[in-house]
């Protein structure tokens, strides 16, 4: 819900990582560090950002590939990647690049490999096919 209130207000948070979200006494999630939050349209106003901010292992690869990204995209993706994490108890991959190998699988339409791979450290049936499909969904690269 916090996000899609910063989104739906034209806002990006573009540093989201578990250190950013904070649970308040009733457990409800708190973002947190706006240092390098930017309205959705990007600093020239085209709807896409160029600076290359975040935390490495939950950037986006257009952020890492240098690209020019929608700021609302790279949000989601580091959310998949801590949905990812607090379900599996260990991130999906290092980073967001092709050099990494778990990333790669999901880069080249391979997404099959990549979960049974992680499914290999689970017992049958960990994840579903609902949390698969909508992790990989959100770790998807968006080229401008």
């Amino acid at each position: 819900m916090g996000l899609h209130y910063l989104h739906s207000n034209g806002i990006c948070h573009r540093d989201l990582k578990p250190e950013n979200i904070l649970l308040d006494k009733d457990y409800n999630a708190k973002i947190i560090d706006f240092g390098f939050a930017v309205e959705l349209e990007g600093r020239n106003k085209t709807g896409y950002c160029t600076s290359m901010v975040g935390t490495t292992a939950y950037m986006g690869p257009e952020i890492l590939n240098k690209q020019p990204y929608q700021g609302h995209v790279v949000d989601l993706f580091a959310l998949g990647i801590i949905l990812f994490i607090l379900y599996a108890q260990h991130p999906p991959f290092t980073q967001a690049q092709t050099s990494d190998s778990f990333y790669k699988l999901i880069a080249t339409n391979r997404a099959d490999l990549f979960w049974k791979l992680h499914s290999q450290r689970h017992e049958p049936g960990f994840f579903s096919e609902e949390f698969k499909d909508l992790i990989t969904s959100m770790l998807q690269l968006h080229a401008h």
